[in-house]
């Protein structure tokens, strides 16, 4: 998970200590990385335990976890088999929301079968684009209400960037770089 972490840090979507990532231990426990990392430096012990309302637990109580961990709880719930949540800030996906809303609608790309049941790239795929609320639960509400529409496995906060995730870390990666490859192809067709 560090390597990963360091190398979307590496491709520009980690900026000034900014995203948050986590995963569920083997007895479903979430560790989620603590507030203020510099995710190019990022290690094992900068993850800490939380709860599932998002705040630190056990030995960790006393740091604290990112203010979106809130996010990351309820995507567990929302769907228990998932393993590993990735949220990056990737420039694509954040300009690519400025111009969609509530969705993102691709279709004719190959690399759209990177998302879950895609067999072709004839089929559309559609990312819902999330209002960038801070208030995490309204936000909580919001993911409640459109889990229908969260079935590739990713979405966008508008203006801020995605949150991808899958039952391991490789799947979790492949939505997440999916979804960052598509948005940077519309964003340059576009022009």
């Amino acid at each position: 998970m560090v390597m990963v972490i360091n190398n979307l840090h590496n491709k520009g979507c980690s900026p000034a200590t900014s995203t948050n990532y986590s995963f569920k231990d083997n007895d479903n426990q979430i560790w989620v990385t603590r507030s203020g990392i510099d995710k190019s430096i990022i290690r094992v012990d900068d993850f800490i335990t939380i709860s599932s309302e998002g705040k630190s637990i056990g030995e960790y109580k006393d740091l604290r976890p990112s203010a979106e961990s809130i996010i990351h709880c309820v995507l567990y719930e929302m769907f228990p088999e998932t393993k590993f949540i990735l949220h990056s800030h990737g420039i694509f996906p954040v300009l690519i929301s400025s111009r969609v809303y509530p969705e993102f609608r691709i279709q004719g790309y190959e690399l759209q079968k990177g998302f879950p049941h895609h067999q072709t790239h004839q089929t559309e795929s559609i990312i819902p684009v999330f209002c960038n609320n801070q208030d995490m639960e309204y936000f909580k509400k919001e993911l409640m209400e459109r889990k229908r529409q969260l079935n590739n496995n990713c979405f966008i906060i508008e203006k801020h960037g995605i949150y991808a995730w899958g039952n391991t870390l490789l799947d979790a990666k492949k939505h997440l770089e999916t979804l960052e490859y598509l948005c940077q192809c519309e964003f340059l067709n576009s022009k």
